[in-house]
């Protein structure tokens, strides 16, 4: 069955990269995006509308910003028969139904941009085999048992940026300190590889980890006690629970 995606962004462009093609119909939203990806990718069309893309789907993906979600989506006329799935950011289940006028399955997920390699961690909320299989096909998925579940892992997403800035950080320092940029980027970025390796691979607590890659005594133990100790964690924490609060409408 057709695969439709409305909204042609960052993430969808890497979710249709992923799938290599096959039964997807693109709308002209994003038009030079679903353009090239047409062109490079097997049974990827551009539909010359997004009711088009409605009418020639069973599933349709909505990947539009949450700004002009309710007027793209109010704009659209489902069939009783179709799913949803909803990448849109802060926009609830049943917001999204009122808007459709039917009683249709809405499944939400957080696909990142590594989905483009298959190597993505996808939350999905509610469980739901079809999306859970589609996003298997990007890396894993992950299916959430509550909105609560969904919430957290919406807010463990936003890390992303401020892991680029600890490497930006210690980049920095290090230069002033006379280590060339180039050698002190290519060493951080092979540290920070190798490590996310030994988190993927290992079923071990991140505190056992921790312990492990800190000798007593250690540099390691002093950088994380020093961290800790100058208000690293406890900000970490307040600004997860900003998220949170954001997430949640609070």
């Amino acid at each position: 069955m057709t695969l439709g995606v409305i909204g042609v962004g960052t993430i969808a462009a890497a979710l249709v990269e992923g799938l290599g093609g096959g039964g997807i119909l693109l709308s002209p939203r994003g038009a030079t995006t679903a353009a090239r990806l047409a062109r490079r990718l097997p049974g990827v069309r551009v539909a010359a509308s997004n009711q088009a893309v409605v009418d020639g789907s069973g599933t349709v993906i909505l990947a539009v910003r949450p700004q002009v979600v309710e007027a793209v989506v109010r704009d659209l006329r489902f069939r009783p028969d179709q799913k949803v799935i909803s990448l849109v950011a802060a926009t609830g289940i049943d917001t999204l139904r009122g808007w459709i006028g039917l009683d249709l399955p809405v499944v939400r997920a957080v696909p990142l941009p590594f989905v483009a390699g298959r190597s993505g961690v996808t939350p999905v909320f509610p469980p739901d085999p079809e999306a859970e299989a589609l996003f298997n096909r990007l890396g894993t998925a992950i299916p959430c048992q509550s909105q609560q579940e969904f919430d957290l892992i919406a807010v463990a997403s936003a890390l992303m940026g401020s892991y680029f800035g600890i490497l930006e950080t210690a980049q920095a320092w290090l230069a002033t300190q006379g280590l060339p940029e180039v050698s002190a980027r290519t060493y951080l970025a092979g540290l920070f590889a190798n490590l996310g390796r030994v988190a993927t691979d290992s079923q071990q607590d991140f505190a056992v980890l921790r312990g492990e890659y800190s000798t007593r005594g250690g540099l390691n133990e002093q950088l994380f006690r020093d961290f800790s100790a100058g208000g690293g964690v406890a900000a970490l924490t307040l600004g997860l629970d900003g998220l949170l609060a954001r997430v949640r409408g609070q």
